[in-house]
């Protein structure tokens, strides 16, 4: 039923790497505007698939560290940055794990469809705030719930699971409702700024299009400012 999307990308898709992207088939940051000026900044990228999000950031004068758990998505990062001719300070490590990074020296941290299949979400949202700087953003971009309670091939859109249903799916994505990413944001620290379900842009449409996402948001995407102290 559920049609994934990270930005390793659905099969015979490809980013482009010279703007952030949150997801396929919206709008990207340079009309969403959700990071504003990163040039001389220190960006993480949580869960950056095949680098795509990484290069733009670094292509736009960022100080990049790309983070993901697959070994295959950070060899395509590696690669990918190579051909980019950019420099990544890439890892290969669990996203809850940063240890490789100190404490209040990150000036925003970016996850497009990153964090889709990870279980403990506190664990991971407690270690962006040990990461970033006071007063600091995270964006990050989910499935959209709403999108997860249909079949996007059935022509009536009807529903087929709960939205309150939080047993993974089968392809391992951690379905969440709305509220459950609030609440989790803000005991993690964050105070959320903006909320945007955005709908679908009027460019190519990717491999994974169809035709429910004229009607449902695909995607969720979050905007949280680590509160100072």
């Amino acid at each position: 039923m559920h049609r994934r999307f990270t930005l390793a990308g659905p099969a015979g898709a490809e980013l482009a790497n010279d703007v952030v992207a949150y997801g396929f088939d919206i709008p990207r940051e340079d009309q969403l505007k959700l990071l504003g000026n990163v040039e001389g900044k220190r960006i993480l990228d949580l869960g950056c698939g095949a680098g795509s999000n990484a290069i733009a950031l670094a292509r736009a004068g960022a100080k990049v560290i790309a983070v993901d758990p697959s070994t295959e998505q950070i060899a395509e990062a590696r690669a990918a940055a190579d051909r980019a001719e950019v420099k990544l300070e890439v890892h290969h490590a669990p996203l809850a794990e940063l240890a490789f990074v100190r404490a209040d020296t990150i000036d925003a941290v970016v996850s497009a469809y990153g964090l889709t299949a990870v279980a403990d979400l506190d664990r991971v949202f407690r270690q962006v705030d040990r990461v970033l700087k006071p007063e600091c953003h995270f964006v990050l971009s989910l499935p959209h719930p709403a999108w997860l309670v249909v079949d996007p091939e059935d022509p009536e859109r009807r529903v087929q699971r709960s939205y309150w249903d939080a047993a993974p799916l089968a392809d391992g994505d951690q379905p969440r409702t709305i509220g459950n990413l609030v609440q989790s944001l803000t005991r993690a620290n964050f105070r959320i700024d903006n909320i945007v379900e955005p709908e679908p842009g009027n460019g190519p449409r990717s491999p994974g299009w169809t035709d429910a996402m004229r009607h449902l948001p695909a995607t969720l995407i979050i905007r949280a400012r680590k509160q100072g102290f």
